[in-house]
């Protein structure tokens, strides 16, 4: 073989090393599910997906019935501290000083002097009475002014960040790639809907229409000439538990054929989500990672996960093993 016939082939040679390398980083780029750990959580995510996208497929469905389902807290961002409940426990001491009754009066007092034993104590009607206090009696537009100013600057207690930052890498993943391939998705949770519809879109892509949520009722009035909606101190709807299947039949009016969660207050989504005809896909993100984030299941308050986690099992529902399944949990990770 000549000099320039080996240099010919050394170069052929480093050519097809280069193209297999650029092959492998090119595959890897374009997984349109980064975080998420290769295994069954995730086969069984594409798989859905390529199903009913693939026209001519026997389970594709068209892109108008594409409805996905996602609960908020604990789901989509951390929930140990629920954000909502710090934020009203701050609005309540900031309004502390208009209200001298407050220091002898329950839940309030507690919330006061940072007794959460006394207040969880005052059990549901005492926690609506705090969400009555903090979050009405003020337009629609100085509501969401306050939750604006208190997101910027408030600070999740473990992480010490702004808990717009303690969102789930890999469900933001989901969600793209959800709509990616046409889905539309949607947040249906029992967190309040004002709160969640002033920073949802910027963080998950959610447009405020695609918010479904608890409310309070409110009220069209004039003030000096102009047309404001008044928040009232009164429960207007519970989007939790049972709530759910109802508000999504009323506010979208399609049954999802995927549908999202982590607790029993989900339940009931995914059980309507299961029972429509065609293809379906229910997922549990299971909090298992104590060290990254919190493990907890069916003996905590809060995201309690137990009927609905046995349902999983028996029906053959996913289940997100957080430690196991997740590359990383918060974008902020290395």
């Amino acid at each position: 073989m000549t000099h320039s016939s080996r240099v010919l082939l050394s170069r052929s040679l480093l050519c097809l090393v280069f193209l297999a390398f650029t092959e492998v980083a090119l595959a890897k780029s374009s997984d349109p599910l980064p975080s998420w750990n290769s295994g069954p959580t995730k086969t069984a995510i594409v798989q859905f997906v390529t199903g009913v996208t693939k026209k001519g497929g026997l389970d594709f469905v068209p892109p108008a019935e594409r409805i996905a389902t996602f609960d908020n807290d604990g789901t989509l961002w951390s929930e140990q501290p629920i954000a909502q409940l710090i934020f009203a426990l701050d609005r309540v001491k900031a309004e502390a000083p208009k209200h001298p009754e407050w220091q002898d009066t329950e839940p309030f007092k507690s919330v006061l002097v940072d007794d959460m034993k006394g207040l969880m104590a005052s059990g549901e009607h005492g926690l609506v009475e705090l969400i009555m206090a903090s979050h009405a009696g003020m337009t629609t537009e100085e509501f969401e002014k306050i939750v604006k100013d208190w997101l910027g600057t408030a600070k999740h207690p473990k992480y010490n960040r702004p808990y717009t930052e303690l969102v789930y890498q890999p469900m933001l993943e989901l969600l793209n790639y959800l709509r990616a391939n046409g889905f539309k998705t949607y947040v249906v949770s029992g967190g309040g809907i004002e709160f969640m519809r002033t920073w949802m879109e910027k963080v998950y892509g959610i447009p405020p229409e695609q918010v479904i949520g608890s409310s309070i009722k409110t009220k069209f009035e004039l003030r000096d000439g102009k047309p404001v909606l008044l928040r009232l101190p009164e429960i207007d709807f519970n989007d939790d538990k049972d709530g759910k299947p109802v508000a999504i039949q009323k506010f979208i009016g399609r049954r999802p054929i995927a549908a999202f969660g982590n607790s029993d207050g989900d339940w009931q989504m995914l059980q309507w989500t299961a029972a429509g005809g065609g293809p379906r896909f229910e997922l549990i993100v299971h909090h298992t990672d104590a060290e990254r984030e919190v493990a907890y299941d069916r003996n905590s308050t809060i995201g309690h996960l137990d009927k609905a986690l046995d349902d999983a099992g028996q029906k053959g529902w996913t289940v997100v093993d957080m430690k196991k399944d997740w590359k990383k949990v918060f974008p902020f990770e290395k």
